[in-house]
């Protein structure tokens, strides 16, 4: 039986620990971070889908950590899979997996690699983004595309809409590329880096509207940041 470590958070987390369980991989130990206080947690636990399953779970503030990664390579995993996990895995967690690591990204790499990917995308009036499944190096976003799958972004719909739909196209992926993933035939393509490009994590006041911009630029700022994201905001009379 294949086994494997999994690093997730979130919904794309959830799903895509299902989707390793119900084709038969036996995860040895699930990663993932603690709830924030400071979040709206308007989506899955992974921890709880892990106890749900009896998989062992673990919410290191350092994934990186020496007694971490030696607790990662004691699983003993063929492969290590980060679903919306938050943080880096440098290079010592990444050679635990002896048969790759994967991480599924949700958009269509090479286009928007980094943070907040569906924001950035829907912010920038795209009408199309999607999830892709690659190798993980020390660089974010950057290895090789295993398999990714678009999505329509539609002229109103908000982040969530969209995250909700890029849930969807990432257990679609996992589901469709696993056996010969597992199997030792699934495909890598070389990302052409230069097609694309890197953006950054996003803050409230990122949302900060600019009235000076034309209504379609507001428009798509507004639902780029509507709940459950911090929102649109402005100064009236200041």
């Amino acid at each position: 039986m294949t086994r494997a470590v999994v690093f997730a958070y979130h919904n794309v987390g959830v799903r895509c620990l299902k989707v390793l369980l119900a084709h038969g991989v036996e995860v040895s130990l699930v990663i993932t971070h603690a709830d924030s206080a400071a979040e709206t947690i308007w989506f899955g636990s992974v921890a709880a889908t892990a106890v749900e399953y009896d998989i062992p779970v673990i919410t290191p503030d350092d994934p990186n950590a020496d007694g971490v990664v030696a607790r990662i390579a004691g699983a003993a995993p063929d492969f290590a899979f980060s679903f919306y996990y938050r943080k880096m895995l440098r290079a010592p967690l990444l050679a635990t997996a002896p048969r790759g690591a994967l991480n599924m990204h949700g958009s269509l790499l090479p286009k928007y690699r980094g943070r907040a990917p569906v924001n950035w995308a829907v912010l920038h009036g795209e009408r199309e983004t999607g999830a892709t499944l690659h190798y993980m190096t020390e660089k974010p976003d950057n290895g090789d595309v295993v398999a990714q799958t678009a999505v329509p972004i539609l002229p109103d719909d908000t982040a969530q809409e969209v995250f909700d739909k890029v849930t969807v196209a990432a257990e679609l992926i996992l589901d469709r590329v696993l056996p010969a993933l597992l199997a030792g035939t699934a495909p890598r393509v070389r990302q052409v880096l230069e097609e694309g490009a890197y953006f950054g994590g996003r803050t409230p006041e990122d949302g900060r509207i600019d009235w000076q911009k034309d209504a379609a630029t507001i428009h798509n700022l507004v639902r780029a940041v509507a709940p459950p994201y911090p929102g649109a905001l402005t100064a009236v009379g200041g």
